[in-house]
């Protein structure tokens, strides 16, 4: 029984160290290009596991926007706010300026009507520009403000400080895009424990409480947002795992083929209705009139399209109403969900366009789709979903999943098992791929341009984190560039196939330092590259791996000395090998023939040593050689310089962010406290009571001094001179108020007190009648502290009566609680004390001898010479052994038995407990 119920223990012991409540917590960010999504892990009691953070509005995703206007930066829903009003000043879709070329980045703003000005910086890419004094910000900078956003959000839901954090990527991101929005996090003060592409999101959230053990499934996710479009396929299946020492069936997915249209999505839709309306717009304006040169206009139109778009997924029509779209001119129309559908007749045939692509390559049929999932706001479009069900021949799609939230839900999942400090009790495998092949290409002298200088390097769809290695054989410095496999198949927007390019350096340095040497085999130069769990290739390091044979000298084995000697050293030898070293120093030491034997064994020694050999040897020298990165254009990180810099200027933005926030805080409290001090001055009549008709009259003068400089000079004022005034307020309003308070909520805290006291008495007496075993000097404890509790009532309240109501109280409420809570604490103390167990009654000394007497006579010598020679005989028995019968004779057990089984019954009956 003990072993078993000690297995038990260790069983839970470990069950308590693996699925304990951490402290610490993860989260995930989505990041599109509209909206951010921030989700938390953390398993803090009172906390859900896994939930969606919600922003200072209470909506659970926050416009993925940046504003600089008057001089201050605005995140999120405070630049949402400013669209309308300055839409040159709000940045919208920056996710998508990230490792983009300039002319790629101006095309496309100036196709979604954003009128905010960019300009091209040293890499070639796309820097806005925030002010008339010419400040500007990378996309990169820009991305790591939305990202501190979604930070904080994160801490502000958990809690507690988190910097761990998965981001997502839309398949079509290639390597500039993913390391732009690594080094934006980096800004951010982020650490990404990786990025993860959004199919793989929706993936783990669709599966993580599904079984696959009995069947496999084929799985289509189908995410239509705001700009791109794709598909991706994803099987599940189960596997055998060890678990605990039991085969277990552990889920898991891969990902089989992704296909996308990064230029497609529910901003299409909306620019054909923006379009539709801007022209009806110009009629009724009419005089060669064009709204779409006025970019305030058009962020009207495009902000009241968005809820017009919203209203046609659920009513076959809509209106739209634009009040002073220009020129104090108004703008009322509708339009049916027939004309929407007919202005977006190509989109829905663009729509199908990767699904068919996915089918067609897996070879699969769309029979054999498990359920096609539906992820993203624009497939709630009525039209999408028919022509979707009409394509697969469904009679309705899934849509087991959120679509705005299952993504971040997911990557949060993921998110959980990269962390360290929290451990998942569900396990799904997850296995991605590469959404590009890759080819690396080799360039320098001597080097000839064949096949064996360019390969293909990484598949598409190459399981994702890999290693991998190449080896060349070549003698000088060389070039290696990293390029996209085909290039039919680029991110959007980039223009040339190359994603790096490196020197290595050394290998010429190596070669001539070597070359001398008698060479086994040409000098060659191994590469090793990896693909991160990012999706991010890079070359990590070179060696030269030179292989030389030359001759060496070595012992000769089985060497024999044939001389006069050998049979001395012999002897020698072995007698050092059978004495211990002090034996031989004294040999040593002695004199005549023994001591000329040992020395003539020591001059031959060296000779023998001598004597070696050469023998032809193979030594492999492996050099490390230099990687310097040699890439220029959209495609180059910031430099390390830039980001330092960088970091400092945001860092200045958020003190100054915080700065602001605290200033606006403390001016709300200010101008709350006043308009809420003079409600209460005129409309409390217990004021009167407590303070004087002068001290009321000075103190509302002050209030409406402090009120008319909030509105004049204070406009301008800081945190400092508003927290100031706010002290001086509350140091005249705080003792009045105070004292009102004290009026009604002293009595209150008297009445109970006293109510306590009575109540004690009953206390004390049950005490005294039902529970002996209390100490009484315990209780008589209790007896005088309450005594005292009440001669200080007693005393108080004659000091308070003789005390001006329009003075400071002689007593609050707050002591006379607190005295209360003591004098609870102690008897709540008393209470505890748990009533003693009955002793258990123990044979006399006297009845012990008489037995051992009587034993002694029944018994031979013989049997009782080991019982009086025992060392246990003259010790005092414990508790232990009172409940068992010691060894002896069989005559002792039957005359003590009686006694013993009544001793046995007066104890209570044990069980075993977990």
């Amino acid at each position: 029984m003990t072993s078993i119920l000690m297995k038990l223990g260790i069983f839970f012991s470990v069950l308590l160290l693996l699925f304990s409540p951490s402290q610490s917590a993860v989260f995930s960010v989505d990041l599109g290009s509209d909206w951010v999504k921030v989700a938390v892990v953390n398993l803090k009691p009172g906390q859900s596991p896994i939930s969606v953070a919600i922003n200072e509005m209470s909506k659970r995703k926050s416009p993925a926007l940046v504003s600089f206007n008057s001089g201050d930066r605005l995140l999120a829903e405070e630049a949402a706010g400013l669209v309308a009003r300055y839409p040159q000043n709000v940045y919208s879709q920056i996710r998508d300026l990230i490792g983009k070329p300039y002319s790629f980045s101006k095309k496309f703003l100036d196709s979604m009507y954003l009128p905010f000005e960019i300009k091209e910086d040293s890499r070639g890419t796309a820097s806005v520009i925030v002010d008339a004094n010419g400040t500007e910000y990378s996309a990169e900078e820009l991305v790591s403000m939305v990202l501190t956003y979604a930070a904080h959000l994160a801490e502000f839901h958990s809690k507690i400080p988190i910097k761990d954090a998965v981001i997502t990527v839309p398949p079509y991101f290639g390597q500039a895009e993913r390391t732009g929005l690594l080094q934006a996090a980096q800004l951010a003060g982020i650490n990404v424990l990786s990025l993860i592409n959004e199919h793989s999101g929706a993936a783990l959230q669709y599966g993580i409480d599904k079984d696959f053990s009995n069947e496999s499934r084929h799985v289509i996710f189908y995410d239509m947002g705001s700009s791109s479009t794709y598909a991706a396929l994803v099987h599940f299946s189960a596997y055998p795992s060890k678990e605990y020492g039991k085969t277990v069936s552990v889920n898991q997915f891969q990902v089989m083929d992704v296909h996308w249209n990064p230029a497609l999505g529910g901003q299409d839709m909306e620019l054909r209705l923006v379009e539709h309306f801007a022209n009806e717009f110009n009629k009724q304006v009419g005089d060669g009139f064009d709204v779409r040169k006025y970019p305030k206009a058009m962020a009207k139109l495009k902000k009241q399209v968005k809820r017009t778009k919203e209203i046609l997924s659920a009513n076959t029509a809509a209106p739209i109403s634009v009040e002073s779209l220009h020129a104090d001119t108004d703008f009322r129309s509708t339009i049916t969900r027939e004309k929407f559908e007919e202005l977006c007749e190509d989109i829905w045939e663009k729509s199908l366009l990767p699904v068919k692509a996915l089918l067609d390559n897996s070879g699969l049929s769309a029979d054999q789709m498990y359920a096609v999932e539906l992820l993203g706001g624009a497939t709630r479009v009525p039209k999408l979903q028919a022509k979707l069900q009409e394509f697969l021949g469904r009679k309705e799609l899934d849509r087991h999943l959120d679509a705005d939230e299952a993504i971040v839900l997911g990557a949060s999942l993921y998110a959980a098992n990269l962390s360290d400090g929290i451990k998942l009790n569900r396990k799904l495998g997850m296995i991605d791929g590469s959404m590009y092949g890759f080819v690396v290409e080799l360039n320098g002298p001597d080097l000839l341009k064949d096949e064996s200088s360019r390969q293909l390097l990484v598949p598409r769809m190459k399981k994702v984190p890999s290693k991998m290695f190449r080896s060349i054989i070549h003698n000088k410095d060389f070039e290696v560039s990293l390029a996209y496999e085909s290039d039919n198949l680029l991110p959007p927007g980039i223009t040339s196939p190359e994603v790096a390019r490196y020197q290595v350096s050394g290998l010429t340095a190596a070669t001539e330092k070597y070359l001398s040497r008698n060479l086994s085999s040409p000098i060659k130069a191994n590469l090793h590259f990896s693909l991160s769990r990012s999706g991010i290739l890079s070359l990590d390091r070179a060696d030269a791996v030179i292989e030389i044979t030359e001759w060496v000298e070595v012992p000769r084995k089985n060497l024999t000395i044939e001389n006069s000697t050998s049979d001395s050293l012999n002897l020698t030898l072995e007698t050092g090998s059978r004495n211990s070293s002090e034996e031989n120093s004294e040999k040593l030491q002695t004199d005549g023939g023994d001591s000329k034997t040992l020395n003539t064994s020591a001059e031959e020694q060296p000779a023998a040593d001598s004597v070696t050999e050469k023998k032809l040897r193979k030594r492999t020298f492996r050099i490390p050689l230099k990687i310097d990165s040699k890439l220029v254009g959209p495609g180059t990180s910031l430099s390390k310089e830039f980001l330092a810099e960088a970091k400092n200027r945001l860092e200045a933005l958020d003190k100054k962010d915080a700065d602001r926030r605290r200033t606006a805080e403390l001016k709300n409290d200010l101008e709350g406290y006043i308009y809420a001090t003079k409600e209460k001055i005129e409309t409390l009549e217990d004021c009167a009571k407590v303070s004087t008709d002068d001290e009321r009259q000075l103190f509302v003068e002050k209030l409406d001094q402090v009120q008319d400089w909030l509105y004049t000079d204070g406009e301008d004022a800081n945190a400092t001179e508003f927290q100031e005034r706010l002290d001086m307020l509350k140091a005249v309003g705080d003792p009045i108020f105070f004292r009102l308070k004290e009026l009604t909520s002293r009595p209150a805290a008297v009445n109970h007190a006293r109510k306590y006291h009575d109540e004690l008495q009953q206390i004390v007496q049950e005490w005294k009648t039902n529970k002996s075993w209390l100490p009484k000097e315990d209780i008589d404890g209790v007896v005088k502290d309450a005594e005292t509790l009440k001669n200080w009532l007693d005393e108080k309240e004659a000091e308070q009566a003789k005390t001006s109501a329009f003075s400071k109280p002689a007593f609050t409420s707050d002591e006379v609680y607190l005295k209360v809570f003591d004098l609870q604490s102690k008897v709540a103390r008393i209470n505890r004390i748990p009533k003693p167990k009955p002793k258990i009654q123990k044979p006399t000394k006297n009845e012990t001898e008489s037995k051992d007497n009587t034993d002694s006579a029944n018994t031979t010598p013989t049997d009782s010479s080991p019982t009086d020679s025992s060392p246990q005989s003259d010790q005092p028995a414990n508790e232990n052994s009172e409940a068992h019968d010691a060894p002896g004779s069989d005559q002792s057990e039957e005359n003590t038995e009686s006694s013993t089984k009544e001793v046995v019954d007066e104890q209570p009956q044990s069980h075993d407990e977990l």
